[in-house]
């Protein structure tokens, strides 16, 4: 940005920051090679990246648990094996909603005088499973906005009246049905 070179932040931006710096002539000599350097070891990471990822997809539809999770929409190879590995096992929850309180996405209660008020999530958990729950069931969320959800469900009755982040917090506990024992 010192130098005029102004590209907006992301990782799909490299390309047009490697085209800015081979045109832009008044970028110093010494800043040219360290920002080569720079995009050098980003490529390397991603191609690093790309190959573990691989593997995982792999891995996940070789095994039994992870393959029957991704069954699920919005669960994908990374979210199965990152549940088989951090979770314990099944019969260690009596029941879904065990399994949501222990990753953190059931809501806390603020109860008296026999008046229950349910609110924001009590994040007491697994925070990394609860965070690629939530950010699958965004990704159905945004999907079923975009392209809509099947008439009748329950996903389509809450994108008609709630918020995105809302919904997405609401359908990842909702899939402790599908999670739990």
């Amino acid at each position: 940005m010192e130098y005029g070179l102004i590209v907006a932040q992301g990782i799909r931006h490299i390309p047009r920051l490697k085209e800015l710096m081979e045109t832009y002539h008044d970028l110093p000599d010494l800043a040219r090679g360290l920002c080569q350097d720079l995009l050098e070891h980003i490529e390397s990471l991603s191609e690093q990246i790309a190959e573990l990822e691989k593997g995982l997809r792999v891995r996940a539809r070789q095994d039994d648990v992870a393959s029957r999770l991704m069954t699920i929409p919005g669960i994908g190879a990374i979210c199965a094996t990152a549940m088989e590995a951090l979770a314990p096992s099944a019969e260690t929850f009596s029941k879904g909603r065990d399994f949501a309180a222990w990753i953190g996405l059931t809501p806390k209660q603020n109860s008296s005088g026999g008046k229950d008020r349910l609110g924001q999530i009590s994040r007491m958990g697994q925070r990394d499973l609860r965070r690629l729950l939530v950010l699958g069931a965004t990704a159905v969320v945004r999907w079923a906005r975009r392209y809509g959800a099947p008439a009748g469900s329950w996903l389509a009755r809450m994108v008609s009246k709630k918020p995105p982040k809302l919904i997405a917090v609401a359908l990842a506990n909702k899939w402790r049905v599908s999670l739990g024992p």
